[in-house]
């Protein structure tokens, strides 16, 4: 196996034909549909990764969320999946993310008679368990439901030709390393690999190392790279006058809000608080179910609901288009999060503004994300809500010591010897 290398930007941009879709190896019947649905204009990694993925490449793509990812796998796998026999296997960290993608893939894969299956947890296996009875020629699914299948035999990996590992960084944050070791070792080894992430860190180059022959890495945003049409905006306050802060700026600010809180718990207080100002809001982390969220997150989109509260489960990977302001109410425990978050606006070339709250202890995490996104974050200020100044005895910033195994955070055993190749053996 080898390392990714890089495209040339010069010489490998893929920009032959700046004609839409066109000159990218797309089949008509696939344009047709793209041109349906007005997709007009591929975004940047669009253009660079379709092309190598439909030469049968492994493909690397890095690039910040929003600019379009998904269908930048979702073209070529169902081109190939049309030409030939065998099945497409998209992994996503979070349930949401799951059903995006399967809303993408239908649009396309549906009209070629291929049949989508959403593994998820969180949902009733049975309605899964008869969609996998129809023989999926695309499944997507988040790691520990995937296994929960595999391990009851309602899913066997022998025919997946190409295997798509979305928001991969994001996965390995979330603990589904080893979820994702076992699952590879079911997969044949003489299938293409398609790995996005919004960062690259050394996981990452690891994992393409072990399971992915000469991967081309196309990068269009460098970590930190932020959205282009958004502001920032920072508020120095003390923890207690937060609320007071947050119900000034919810009068002022007319359009959907997202707001980041960095625990479940204080997410539902928040929540509360809200909706006690008298604004329509939902919540949205991992306590709630499948049902609750879908109907946040549904809610939100429709405008039902103007403010969504939400834990960085969200951060990534949900695709709602004119999000006019987030907000921080805490600061991220990562500052790779806060680029995330607030990329959460200013999407498809809209304004957006993000607003931060940050305690006066909180000096070192600021430096964190300034030092990430190269710029200093401007101070705001409220007539009505005395600004306070960073403290310059600030304790270092709480970082997590390590990465817990597992999603429980514990370690545990995820199995024993593979089976034989008849497959007469129960898994794990």
């Amino acid at each position: 196996m080898m390392t990714p290398h890089t495209a040339n930007k010069n010489t490998q941009d893929i920009s032959p034909v700046q004609d839409g879709f066109f000159g990218l190896g797309i089949a008509p019947g696939i344009l047709d549909i793209l041109k349906r649905i007005h997709f007009v204009t591929p975004t940047p990694i669009q253009r660079k990764a379709i092309p190598m993925a439909m030469e049968g490449k492994d493909v690397i793509g890095i690039a910040q969320t929003g600019t379009g990812k998904t269908h930048s796998f979702a073209i070529p796998m169902v081109q190939r999946l049309s030409q030939t026999k065998g099945m497409g296997l998209i992994l996503a960290p979070t349930r949401e993310l799951a059903i995006q993608i399967e809303e993408a893939f239908r649009v396309i894969a549906h009209p070629f008679g291929m049949k989508t299956a959403c593994l998820i947890g969180g949902a009733p296996m049975d309605p899964q368990t008869e969609a996998l009875r129809k023989n999926p020629r695309i499944v997507i699914a988040t790691p520990g439901r995937l296994l929960d299948h595999m391990r009851q035999w309602h899913i066997i990996l022998d025919d997946v030709i190409m295997l798509v590992l979305d928001e991969a960084d994001r996965m390995l944050d979330m603990g589904f390393a080893p979820q994702i070791n076992m699952i590879l070792k079911y997969i044949p080894k003489n299938r293409q690999t398609m790995l996005f992430s919004a960062t690259m860190p050394k996981e990452i180059m690891e994992m393409a190392a072990h399971h992915m022959k000469l991967p081309v890495s196309v990068e269009i945003a460098v970590s930190g790279t932020l959205a282009e049409r958004v502001t920032q905006e920072l508020f120095i306050v003390k923890k207690e006058t937060k609320m007071r802060l947050l119900d000034k700026l919810l009068r002022q600010y007319r359009g959907s809000v997202l707001l980041f809180s960095r625990t479940k718990h204080y997410a539902r207080k928040i929540t509360q608080s809200v909706r006690g100002m008298g604004h329509r809001v939902a919540e949205i982390h991992s306590d709630r179910s499948l049902n609750q969220r879908r109907d946040a997150l549904e809610g939100f989109k429709s405008g039902r609901y103007r403010i969504l509260v939400a834990t960085d489960i969200a951060a990534r990977g949900i695709d709602v288009s004119g999000i006019e302001l987030v907000i921080n109410f805490d600061l991220p425990e990562d500052a790779e999060n806060y680029v995330h978050r607030i990329g959460r606006t200013a999407r498809a070339g809209q304004k957006g503004h993000a607003i931060s709250f940050a305690t006066p202890d909180q000096s070192r995490d600021v430096r964190d994300i300034e030092k990430l996104i190269r710029v200093t974050l401007p101070i705001g200020h409220h007539p009505e809500i005395p600004c306070e100044e960073f403290s310059k005895d600030a304790p270092p910033s709480r970082r997590p010591q390590g990465k817990p195994f597992g999603r429980h955070g514990a370690k545990r055993p995820f199995g024993h010897r593979r089976p034989s190749s008849k497959r007469n053996t129960p898994f794990f």
